[in-house]
């Protein structure tokens, strides 16, 4: 079977994934059952400066978004860092880093963005043999009102100096965990990597209300009446993850800076989309808190066969193998043409796609007698719109034309691929750059 040993800024441990700062990583009980089950890292929950400890609510600290059938789709989150004191977490720490010797052990910090605030901290947390700190610089809630979190994951020079500051005073690999709430995130990536990161982890959460009591008119949840934004995960904020991965991964002033994927991971193929665009490893949270930690034995065994039917046998072959082909718009071959193709034995004459296509989209879709739906390849422009809205996986595909033939829709003959689409007299931005 594939090797999942990971190695991960010199961090070893027994398979790529790791549970990200959040309550599951809060106290030393949640994190020997993660490691029982088979856990590769955690990365506790975020400490603070020693003193009084913050303060949580009391009342309810999640909104969610649900799906049709009350899957669990995303999680509004206003819990703030830990609230134990900073001795006992340390404490906790270090009995479990000698019990799990094998295992990730990551402290995830945030103190005031003052040089000997993070100087102070930083030798305590050496002493409990942790493998490495993350800087958490993305936090949009409660803290960042305190100018922590967000408000120093927004602000480049912020977070390169605080960078410096812990490469200059810790022997512990520094990870600079990164906001989603920013326009963009290459601009943090590259502050990170100017002060030394050793690398970055992202996303943090995402700024969010989720819905809204129309009883009481005020956001949920609802404390005594009020409500406030939260941290926004689960698997709706995965494409905003991956996107935003893979924009730092082909970025080439942060191409070489390793990469600790979050955001949404469910499944092995979430975790393996991850890894190819770029991650090292990645940081599970919503999905432990909604399933338990057993979901590691399904995370582990489904990413192993995987690599097993591709051939790759270590963690590290597939790192990166999606980066290549993410390009920008003005780069796609506009010569690819495809249709849509509808298998009348697997259709179940719902209509759904003669609807989406006939009221918002090019009207080529044709319904014939007894509800039986048939593409006109004169007006399909390949959009895809009808394989998304299918309910039946696989009854709607795209055809992709030969060279050689003519598309019915526009009437011109079908062109091979071009050796360089750049400099291809069909692409308007080449025409544009003339």
């Amino acid at each position: 079977m594939a090797n999942l040993t990971s190695t991960f800024v010199g961090i070893k441990s027994p398979n790529p994934f790791w549970l990200a700062s959040a309550p599951p990583t809060d106290k030393e009980i949640n994190v020997r059952r993660a490691f029982q089950a088979g856990w590769g890292g955690v990365v506790w929950k975020t400490l603070g400066e020693a003193g009084p400890p913050v303060v949580n609510v009391n009342g309810p600290r999640y909104g969610a978004i649900w799906g049709a059938d009350r899957r669990l789709l995303g999680l509004n989150n206003i819990e703030l860092i830990t609230d134990r004191p900073l001795e006992v977490n340390l404490r906790e720490m270090k009995v479990v880093k000698r019990d799990y010797p094998d295992r990730a052990l990551i402290a995830s910090l945030m103190v005031p963005c003052v040089e000997e605030a993070w100087k102070a901290i930083l030798p305590l947390v050496e002493e409990t043999g942790a493998d490495g700190i993350e800087l958490n610089c993305g936090c949009p809630h409660g803290m960042s009102e305190r100018g922590m979190g967000a408000a120093v994951g927004q602000n480049p020079d912020l977070i390169e100096r605080i960078t410096r500051w812990c490469k200059q005073t810790t022997r512990m690999p520094v990870i600079v965990k990164l906001t989603p709430n920013i326009t963009d995130v290459r601009l943090p990536a590259l502050a990170a990597k100017r002060g030394g990161a050793d690398a970055v982890s992202l996303i943090n959460t995402i700024n969010s209300i989720t819905s809204v009591d129309l009883d009481d008119f005020a956001p949920e949840p609802t404390i005594d009446g009020k409500g406030t934004h939260g941290g926004y995960c689960g698997p709706a904020v995965k494409p905003i993850a991956l996107n935003m991965v893979a924009e730092i991964a082909r970025n080439p002033e942060t191409a070489d800076l390793p990469i600790s994927g979050i955001g949404g991971v469910t499944t092995w193929r979430d975790a393996a989309e991850f890894l190819t665009l770029g991650a090292g490893n990645v940081q599970v949270c919503t999905a432990a808190m909604t399933y338990g930690f057993g979901i590691i034995k399904e995370l582990t065994a489904g990413l192993s066969l995987w690599m097993d039917r591709k051939g790759l046998t270590s963690v590290e072959q597939v790192t990166g193998r999606a980066v290549p082909n993410v390009t920008d718009w003005q780069y796609l071959n506009l010569n690819y043409v495809t249709k849509a193709r509808i298998d009348p034995d697997a259709c179940i004459g719902c209509g759904r796609c003669f609807a989406a296509c006939e009221d918002t989209s090019h009207q080529a879709i044709w319904q014939k007698p007894d509800r039986v739906f048939e593409v006109n390849d004169a007006e399909c422009v390949a959009c895809n719109l009808c394989v998304n809205v299918c309910p039946v996986e696989g009854c709607i595909t795209m055809e992709r034309l030969a060279p050689g033939t003519q598309d019915a829709r526009t009437g011109k003959t079908v062109e091979a691929a071009p050796a360089d689409w750049t400099t291809h007299p069909n692409n308007p931005m080449a025409r544009a750059a003339e």
